[in-house]
């Protein structure tokens, strides 16, 4: 599971490698990158150095420095001298503790690494090698990338150390384990039964990862013999230091381990998920049309996840992004307007070109107003200028208060059965606070959440989306600590159905009426040319959320998918 093998590329030697320790010297070579093999005790110099004292060397890197430093480091830890590979790098403990890991812990041997065509300070490499354990072994090769920089006391290049040098898949504070998987592999099913593959549906690859680290040890299986990334405070990483604790932190619940090579299968057991196999087949072809799109979609009346796809597959954006949400998040807002009398839905309401605050000028798309127009006119056409205006009446926390009680947002404690991100509406204040009101400023969501929100407003009460049934490990699902009144529950039910018939939403969801509600919503975000595009609507008792990064309008680019989705769940 998770492994992934890519043949490496071998450098030609130009002179006969030195055996040291039992290990054959490195000889890294490649496209563009010169030889620099080290012999017994020897060193690489640093390109143009000279003797005597000398100045401290700042400003960019040269070739020759980028070449000499990489090849240092990459030479030391092939010949296994870790301490001469950790004292070519800006942190030499750091190094060292992964590095030897890397053979006793790992059980990697026989290992040839090879440089590849540099490109400015960084230098890609493959690795080769072989992972054996007790009895059993497998060949292990894949890709990596080293970056020189240059250390500021003295100016000499050295490798940045990270811990994803080693291996791609690892963050800082991780380690490469091979041994009897800590975790039983399991067999996630869809709601009718049959098995989830990566195969079939290949965005699951994270949420397989992590239904394994939830529940393997709970589904009755048994665990194999494989090389993992065990994660900084996971269940393993504690046990392998002998402490026999199973405590486990916040960052491996969110980013499970993962498994890389398998040497010995375990026995699976078995979960049954929520997720409907017909949806998440049209999830994963609509995402995978567009680049860097995320959908999801979810049953409002019970909050089980039916699909979740992500056309990039190396991050559950769906349920672990956090983006701003742009104008969905004008849903919680609309509600908070309408419950403390600030809005109603027919009633006039300002939407001017300009509207400012905390010293800073909003305006709408376009700079488009609406003179004479309602609330409802303003929330359909997605007028920035009708939230703006009413900042100045509410307190700084309104807004997270509304996220928090009624949508059960941003108050960390989802429990869907895999890592999630719950959302975030922090306090703000000022200028920042009024950003929030229309989905930007500190806000933060992802298309899980936006869903979660379109169906909260269609059902009055915010039930926490979940993928694996409560039953199956008594778990107790998040709650809001009130619901909408009746009141504002049907105001903000109408302001979504006119948005879906009439308004922006109303071209991607043409056909799918009468009972349907949408919301359309683009955020800007620093240094892109285009904002992303969101899209969240409910219909029947379906409702799904969408985003396409730096896709644009939302209704133009999130709108098709997450109407495809409504369609054939209809």
């Amino acid at each position: 599971m998770g492994n992934r093998r890519r043949a490496p590329e071998r450098g030609r030697t130009k002179t006969k490698p030195a055996v040291i320790g039992g290990m054959i010297a490195v000889v890294v070579g490649g496209a563009g990158f010169g030889v620099y093999t080290l012999y017994g005790g020897g060193a690489v110099a640093d390109a143009g150095s000279a003797s005597g004292a000398k100045a401290v060397k700042s400003g960019p890197l040269s070739a020759a420095e980028v070449k000499s430093a990489a090849t240092a480091f990459l030479t030391a830890w092939q010949s296994g001298d870790v301490d001469k590979a950790a004292a070519a790098t800006n942190d030499t403990t750091a190094a060292r503790a992964l590095l030897t890991g890397y053979g006793k812990e790992a059980y990697v041997e026989d290992v040839t690494l090879t440089a590849k065509k540099r490109s400015g300070d960084a230098v890609p490499f493959s690795v080769k090698g072989t992972v054996a354990y007790k009895t059993l072994a497998k060949p292990l090769a894949y890709e990596s990338e080293l970056t020189v920089v240059r250390r500021a006391k003295d100016g000499k290049p050295l490798v940045d150390w990270h811990a994803a040098v080693v291996h791609p898949e690892l963050e800082d504070g991780d380690k490469l384990v091979t041994g009897e998987a800590g975790t039983p592999p399991v067999k996630a099913l869809d709601r009718d039964g049959g098995e989830l593959t990566t195969a079939e549906y290949p965005s699951l690859g994270t949420v397989l990862d992590g239904l394994r680290e939830k529940y393997g040890k709970k589904a009755g299986g048994k665990a194999g013999v494989e090389l993992r990334v065990v994660r900084a405070g996971s269940e393993d990483a504690e046990d392998s230091k002998g402490t026999g604790s199973t405590k486990k932190t916040g960052s491996s619940d969110k980013n499970p381990d993962k498994t890389l090579l398998e040497l010995s299968e375990g026995t699976p057991g078995t979960v049954r998920t929520t997720l409907s196999p017909a949806l998440q087949a049209t999830a994963e072809k609509q995402v995978a049309a567009k680049s860097k799109a995320s959908a999801v979609m979810i049953k409002p009346s019970t909050g089980e996840i039916l699909a979740v796809a992500n056309s990039g597959h190396g991050f559950n954006t769906a349920f672990q992004g956090s983006l701003a949400p742009g104008s969905t998040m004008k849903i919680v807002t609309a509600s908070l307007l309408i419950e403390k009398g600030l809005a109603s839905v027919n009633k006039e309401h300002p939407c001017p070109k300009y509207s400012t605050y905390g010293g800073w000028k909003f305006q709408n798309d376009d700079k488009f107003e609406i003179k004479g127009g309602t609330f409802k006119a303003s929330f359909a056409r997605s007028c920035n200028t009708a939230f703006i205006s009413q900042a100045k009446k509410l307190s700084d926390d309104d807004l997270t208060k509304q996220a928090q009680q009624v949508f059960g947002l941003g108050m960390d404690n989802w429990a869907i059965g895999v890592p999630t991100f719950d959302g975030s509406v922090p306090v703000q204040s000022q200028a920042q606070m009024a950003a929030s009101l229309i989905g930007q400023g500190g806000v933060r969501m992802n298309p899980l959440n936006m869903a979660s929100v379109v169906a909260t407003a269609k059902t009055g009460t915010f039930h926490q989306p979940y993928l694996v049934p409560p039953t199956v490990d008594d778990r107790t699902l998040a709650k809001g600590s009130r619901s909408l009144s009746a009141d504002t529950q049907a105001q903000l039910k109408e302001l979504l159905q006119y948005t879906a018939a009439a308004g922006t939403a109303a071209e991607a969801m043409a056909g799918l009426g009468p009972d349907f509600g949408a919301k359309t919503g683009s955020a800007e975000v620093d240094n892109q040319k285009k904002p992303n595009g969101w899209f969240t609507a409910w219909k029947g008792d379906l409702a799904a959320a969408g985003v396409v990064q730096q896709g644009g309008h939302g209704g133009e680019t999130a709108g098709p998918i997450v109407a495809a989705l409504l369609k054939a769940g209809s």
